[in-house]
């Protein structure tokens, strides 16, 4: 396989792990909701145990693809989690309070008390959502950075430098050449929270046996599922019609192209396809849970989040894109191709890579055997462990 082959095939894989975390915020998402939903303490214990056994899922696929980038794409890696680490910090100490939430809001002589815990959860599911919703805004906005390739051998020296003291933060009010950035990025940013509450609600659908609560969820699914479809339908829409981050691929050089990212779905009808399918499988899946109460509900909205998902990360990186945009020097950009490791380092992560089938199926397996039967409140109050 060339080069560009391998980066592509670890551009694929990324945009499939991203597409794997955004669904798993179902977690971040449930937690949000459980003060809507829970009338008494024993419904809330029922919420937090349903989605409190796959807590920690989302961190994890989180640093799985930290750790992917920091294998593929060492430039972004490190200009992105060195540069604009206010943002990852936040997104980081969230997922510990949700950590220690978990483990402590139902333990005896806890000094913070139960309450304090249950709003360090619903701290994470607002926080991390919104900002890595605003982060990946970025992709299609650009960032405050300048890259000096000089210094990479010069190891005293930074190879990328922030240009703001905000580092990151940035990122929901910023702007380029007079266009709003900010209006993509906190689009996306709501679409990515209102859409874990969309998912946060169909699990407890999938997974919840209460008639009150079934009830209670798909009420509040309907007012969940209209804010995710304005939000994203609005990041759709600007993106598709700004100007795009390009690359020349004969010079490299980055040049600004109107309607680019529109231009990349046209260019690539694979992708656009994926996108639609995804698109329809999320609004099916809305379908039946906000409507129909469905449990399935669950697995065609997630189904439909991780094609969509996939699809916004192609676009983003394929078809001669630069993925991580810079607005502070517009030739600092970074691509998949001046951005990724050396060719033998992509060839034997690819070798590792083709160990995630094997992972997959484990995870599979053990999901499989948590959810056959679904939670009760009698059998919360029967759990010694429960959470």
């Amino acid at each position: 396989m060339s080069i560009l082959g391998l980066q592509q095939y670890w551009w694929i894989l990324i945009s499939i792990l991203a597409a794997a975390f955004v669904f798993l915020t179902f977690v971040q998402g449930g937690q949000t909701l459980v003060s809507q939903l829970a009338k008494n303490e024993k419904e809330r214990s029922l919420l937090i145990n349903s989605i409190g056994r796959r807590w920690d899922l989302t961190f994890t696929s989180l640093v799985v693809f930290g750790g992917a980038f920091f294998a593929s794409f060492p430039l972004f890696y490190s200009t992105s989690f060195g540069g604009a680490y206010w943002v990852w910090m936040i997104i980081l100490f969230s997922f510990i309070i949700q950590a220690v939430s978990y483990e402590y809001r139902n333990k005896a002589g806890n000094f913070l008390g139960q309450k304090t815990y249950d709003t360090f959860l619903v701290i994470n599911g607002v926080i991390a959502t919104v900002l890595i919703g605003a982060a990946v805004g970025t992709f299609f906005t650009g960032s405050n950075f300048i890259i000096n390739k000089v210094n990479i051998i010069n190891l005293s020296e930074g190879v990328s430098k922030w240009t703001t003291g905000t580092h990151g933060l940035e990122a929901v009010w910023a702007t380029f050449n007079g266009y709003p950035s900010f209006l993509v990025n906190l689009s996306l940013a709501l679409a990515v929270l209102f859409l874990s509450r969309v998912l946060g609600g169909m699990y407890f659908l999938f997974s919840v046996d209460n008639t009150d609560i079934i009830e209670r969820t798909t009420k509040l699914l309907k007012k969940c599922s209209i804010m995710f479809l304005v939000f994203f339908l609005l990041f759709l829409g600007l993106i598709l019609t700004k100007e795009g981050f390009a690359v020349n691929p004969d010079t490299k050089e980055i040049f600004m192209e109107k309607y680019k990212y529109l231009h990349n779905l046209l260019n690539m009808p694979m992708v656009l396809i994926i996108l639609l399918i995804g698109v329809v499988l999320v609004l099916y899946g809305i379908f039946k849970g906000a409507f129909k109460s469905s449990s399935n509900a669950f697995w065609f909205t997630g189904t439909g989040t991780v094609l969509a998902v996939m699809a916004l990360f192609m676009v983003a990186g394929f078809n001669n894109t630069s993925y991580y945009p810079s607005v502070a020097d517009l030739q600092s950009s970074l691509t998949i191709e001046n951005s990724s490791s050396s060719k033998f380092t992509l060839i034997v992560m690819s070798y590792v890579s083709l160990a995630m089938p094997f992972v997959i199926g484990y995870i599979f397996i053990a999901w499989r055997s948590l959810t056959r039967k679904k939670i009760t409140i009698e059998e919360i109050e029967n759990d010694k462990m429960s959470y």
